[in-house]
């Protein structure tokens, strides 16, 4: 019998089935544990496995042009802000929505964000589409501590539902705002420059273009555009490639979830 032949090709089909029948108990089994201890339904919070932290840590060491050891201090301090943990939980209990939010604090790709933001160091500092607020909070917990070593900043939220935001309360609110309404018109009124735009809002292609347009005029020397929608549309690549800027890519690897991981995409 030839090597090639069809027979040994048919024999080879259970063998070669182990790897997608692993790969989907996986997702699988992770599923089922997710439908039992999470109350989320969508914009889904989890950890990132502890290679792929090691990724981001060298991603932000890249993009901000600061030593990785630098930016995994900034990523320990974020896992051990006990204050701002206690908050998230404290603010999701009492906000009335926590049978559809998980009280922990999992940050995931919004570390990343968090330790640029103590990198970079910026003075005004925009996140389109702030949902329940957990990446505010964490955007402000880095201008907290980038207050206190004589580097203040303002953050500025868009949201077109006006109860979004909710976790954006206490000492956490004295470092910026959220502006409701629709995410383009505030970005059309906002009059001063911007250092960081994380796009986070309508996921539609074209809106995510739109955004990147608006404030294209609007951003600082040296800004960062970060997109929360790199890993479905090529937009954010696009605004850099006819900017002039560059791009680079982060891909999370969530850590015992079925949710395969969004991403950061960076123009800078």
């Amino acid at each position: 019998m030839q090597l090639s032949s069809p027979l040994l090709r048919l024999a080879l089909v259970p063998i070669r089935m182990r790897g997608p029948l692993r790969r989907t108990w996986h997702i699988f089994s992770a599923g089922m544990r997710w439908l039992v201890t999470s109350r989320e339904h969508t914009n889904l919070t989890y950890d990132l496995s502890e290679l792929n932290r090691r990724y981001l840590c060298a991603f932000v060491s890249d993009v901000a042009g600061k030593p990785y050891d630098q930016v995994q201090s900034y990523l320990d301090e974020l896992d051990n802000d006990q204050a701002l943990h206690d908050h998230i939980v404290r603010a999701t209990r009492d906000s009335g929505l926590s049978f559809k939010a998980d009280a922990a604090a999992r940050f995931a790709k919004r570390a990343g964000w968090y330790a640029l933001v103590r990198a970079v160091k910026p003075s005004c500092i925009v996140e389109t589409g702030v949902d329940k607020g957990l990446g505010s909070c964490v955007i402000a917990a880095a201008l907290l501590r980038n207050r206190n070593e004589g580097a203040p900043g303002r953050y500025f939220g868009t949201d077109i539902n006006p109860a979004a935001g909710y976790l954006l309360s206490g000492q956490y609110a004295e470092t910026g705002e959220i502006l409701y309404g629709d995410s383009i018109a505030s970005l059309e009124k906002l009059d001063r420059p911007i250092d960081i735009f994380v796009n986070d809002s309508d996921h539609s292609a074209e809106y995510e273009a739109r955004e990147y347009e608006t404030i294209k005029n609007k951003l600082s020397d040296g800004a960062l555009v970060i997109g929360d929608n790199a890993h479905v549309t090529d937009k954010l690549l696009e605004f850099a490639r006819h900017t002039g800027r560059r791009f680079a890519y982060f891909q999370e690897q969530p850590h015992r979830h079925w949710y395969p991981g969004g991403g950061i995409g960076v123009a800078y």
